[in-house]
This record gives C-alpha cells, structure tokens and sequence, in this order.
C-alpha cells in the first residue's frame, strides 16, 4: 500500500467504525435509560404502530372494566331495593293476617291500617329510587358493553318494582287486599330478584374475561416496546468496548502517516 499524505484510508475508516459504534452505544443507553426498546419510530415502525394499537385497546379495557364494575353496583342498589321491598310485603302480610283476629277491636285494626298506609307510601318511594340519576326500576332496560370494542353488550333490567306490587298499592286499606294479593306480590319481587341475581352473575364473568384481557394485551405489548435489560445491557458493554478500541484505532491511524516525515528527513 503506498505511503501517502493527503489521504488517510485507514484514519477513515476507523473513524466510521467508531461513528457507528457510537451510535449503537448511544441506542443501548437511550433504551435502558427508558425501558423501551423503541426510543424512536425508525427502530421498529411496524411495532411501534402495533404498541399504539395495544395501549388504545388497554384503555378501552380499563374504562370498559370501569362500566362494568358501576353497573354491578347499580344491580346492587336495585337488589337493596328489592330486599327491603320484599321485607315491606312480609310485614303488610303479617299485618293483614293480624287484622283477621276476631279478638281485634275497630281500634286495633284502625291501627293496623295506619302502618299499612304507610308501608305502601315506603313501597311507592322505593319504586322512584334511582342511583346516580338513573332510575333503578320501571321496567326498561339498560345496555352495558362487556367488550372493549363494544361488540358485546350485556341488557340490565329496570325491573318494574311498581307493578310487582300494583296490588297492594291500590288497596285503599288491609280489609280491600287479600292474603293471596301479598303473597303473588312477594313472589314477583322474588322474581326481580333472580333476574337481577343472574345479570350480576354474568356482569361477574364479564369483568373476569376484561381482566384476563388486559393483562395479556399488557403482555403482548411488553414483548414489542419493553427492552429486555439483560440483552441490552450485554449490548452496552460491547458497544462501550467497541467504542473505546475504535478511539484507540483512530489515534493509530492518523498517527501512522507521520511516518512519512521520516522520509523526508
């Protein structure tokens, strides 16, 4: 190779060894410094638009999962309604079965009337309950979507507390019902029961399947943007060796032309 000046092939080589050792150096600590492995869209284009696809889906998830959660608790409520409901008409029942007591003076069953007039007036308000402005019974339904891109939807009913006790609401005191009244009236809240014990139910399972995936979303998010430490950090440790030599190897190579001045001596 001949012996020049003005060109030094070696110095520039080593001095694009070095750029690009450099480089992925830098690359290695910009990803372990943030975790991520893609610190900038050319690292990996595809996975990153992928990684934005699956954090969009992550949060619909949560906020899904959210709506879900809430709309247990508003079956919750409307179950607490139905509860206490059931308990009203257990004691209208009691009362009406004690008004048949031939030892009972107009007095008593006067008196019996008043707290039945007051049961049914505790039945019309739970009626009009509503939790956070939504009415808890009247007889619609409610839609709640279980999966996150809304596909699947789940229908909560508004059971109608109203007509369940129609019945008894109507009478204008205990001698104008009948036992059997009460009786058909606490099997169709007993009904609204069930119905609103198996909605939950499904609600229940519902919010497991969001869970689970979620955090296989999280899972397969991670393996596309998360840096694996250990990889990188087996990187960093070359890529600093690389650098420091290609530094060494640079000096060397603008050093070795000055054998020329020998020559000229």
């Amino acid at each position: 190779m001949s012996l020049v000046i003005n060109t030094n092939v070696a110095a520039s080589t080593a001095a694009g060894n070095l750029n690009s050792s450099n480089a992925m150096l830098q690359k290695s600590l910009a990803r372990l410094s943030s975790g991520s492995k893609i610190t900038s869209p050319a690292d990996d284009a595809g996975g990153l638009a992928v990684s934005m696809r699956m954090e969009a889906a992550i949060k619909r998830t949560d906020a899904t999962s959210s709506n879900v959660a809430n709309a247990n608790s508003f079956l919750q409520t409307q179950d607490g309604g139905l509860k206490t409901s059931g308990k009203v008409l257990e004691r209208i029942a009691e009362l009406k079965t004690l008004s048949t007591d031939v030892t009972k003076s107009a007095t008593d069953i006067a008196n019996y009337d008043t707290e039945f007039t007051a049961l049914k007036a505790e039945l019309t308000n739970l009626s009009t309950n509503t939790f956070n402005g939504v009415a808890l019974f009247g007889g619609g339904s409610l839609s709640v979507a279980t999966s996150e891109d809304g596909a699947q939807s789940l229908a909560v009913t508004q059971s109608n507390l109203a007509t369940n006790v129609a019945t008894i609401t109507a009478g204008a005191n205990l001698a104008a019902i009948t036992t059997t009244q009460v009786s058909t009236a606490i099997t169709n809240v007993a009904s609204s029961r069930a119905q609103n014990g198996a909605e939950s139910s499904r609600l229940g399972f519902a919010a497991d399947m969001l869970a689970t995936n979620r955090t296989n979303l999280e899972a397969a998010n991670s393996r596309i943007v998360d840096v694996d430490v250990a990889v990188e950090s087996t990187k960093l440790a070359r890529n600093n060796i690389l650098v420091q030599a290609g530094s060494a190897m640079l000096a060397q190579a603008n050093a070795s032309n000055q054998s020329a001045l020998r020559l000229l001596q």
